[in-house]
């Protein structure tokens, strides 16, 4: 059977549509997989939300830059890192447990023991005095001489006896 010039055009026609495509593509990202990088993502315009909740047109342009590349065939990983590299590790809602940034994981939870350390040091101090004091001198009560004298400065103050 003899093929025509016809057939090897159309051949040679399949055959570049085939290298015109773009290497590597997955085909299509879930929304999931979409989703689970924008939540770690801190949106450059509103600051305190992630790229997925924030409403902001750039969020919009980061989500669509992430589906992107991870059609392209990278991994999670290596979407942050690309946003990392672009924006510094201020881009991340939790920073990275390491370095520096183990701070800011260690030091909440040094403080909570710290303050519960202290609240515990000052309630047995009050108790250990309670104890120390007799039971009769609770409240000591002042002498005689003592209210003499008080009463005497009121009635020079106040030009006689109070009742």
């Amino acid at each position: 059977m003899r093929r025509g010039p016809v057939a090897w055009l159309m051949a040679g026609g399949v055959a570049l549509l085939l290298l015109a495509l773009p290497q590597g593509t997955t085909g299509a990202v879930s929304e999931e997989e979409v989703e689970h990088i924008a939540t770690q993502l801190r949106c450059p315009v509103c600051q305190n939300l992630s790229v997925a909740d924030s409403p902001s047109e750039m969020a919009k342009e980061m989500r669509g830059l992430i589906r992107e590349r991870l059609e392209r065939g990278e991994t999670r990983e290596e979407v942050t890192a690309y946003f990392v590299a672009k924006y510094g590790e201020w881009i991340l809602l939790s920073p990275r447990a390491s370095g520096f940034n183990l701070l800011v994981w260690v030091l909440p939870f040094a403080a909570v023991l710290a303050g519960a350390v202290g609240v515990l040091a000052v309630v047995r101090r009050w108790n250990v005095r309670a104890r120390a004091r007799p039971a009769g001198a609770a409240h000591p009560s002042p002498d005689s001489a003592y209210l003499e004298r008080v009463r005497r400065e009121l009635e020079a103050t106040e030009g006689g006896p109070r009742s």
